[in-house]
């Protein structure tokens, strides 16, 4: 357990790499939609998605194979996808700055709040920052949030997760100076 308390707490440390944060052109383009079925409620914003799921907005691309994408009076989408036993649902955006960075990631489940550029992939999850498609930091575990404003990565264990079932939370992550020199 102490293994773990350790791993999680690594995590949850500020990594600062300048002033890298999702691309924000993302917030002014339109959503596209691709799926075998979409369903649309425009009164209330709420779009319902069936099968080969791709959401494309900006730099933000989006897959899975059921999802659900609701817009807030303010504009701001929450975008929750799921994947199949045979395909997980996945996650990719370009980040502001540097012009090859990316945060990329898999898993059962994909969430993400544009609001408050939160992101979270559940089971079986997996996300990466990429520089020039060379990889900085890589998290796999139940559960990873990725917070873009405040740049913290979260790795969290299923709940009824047993002190045997450890390591549940697993990171490689790039020393910052020299990530950050080699931009």
């Amino acid at each position: 357990m102490i293994r773990l308390s350790i791993i999680c707490s690594a995590l949850c440390l500020s990594f600062c790499v300048g002033s890298t944060h999702a691309e924000k052109a993302d917030q002014n383009k339109p959503v596209i939609l691709e799926a075998e079925s979409v369903s649309v409620n425009d009164v209330q914003q709420i779009y319902d998605l069936k099968g080969q799921i791709l959401l494309i907005k900006g730099s933000i691309v989006v897959t899975g194979d059921d999802g659900h994408i609701q817009v807030d009076p303010e504009g701001y989408e929450f975008v929750d996808v799921k994947g199949t036993p045979e395909t997980a649902a996945s996650f990719r955006q370009r980040r502001e700055g540097a012009a090859d960075e990316f945060m990329q990631g898999h898993g059962t489940q994909v969430s993400y709040n544009a609001k408050t550029e939160l992101l979270t992939i559940t089971g079986d999850a997996r996300l990466k920052r990429l520089l020039n498609m060379q990889m900085l930091d890589q998290l796999q575990g139940w559960k990873i949030e990725y917070d873009d404003i405040t740049e913290r990565y979260r790795v969290t264990p299923p709940s009824n997760a047993k002190p045997d079932d450890l390591p549940l939370a697993r990171a490689v992550l790039s020393p910052r100076r020299k990530a950050t020199l080699e931009k």
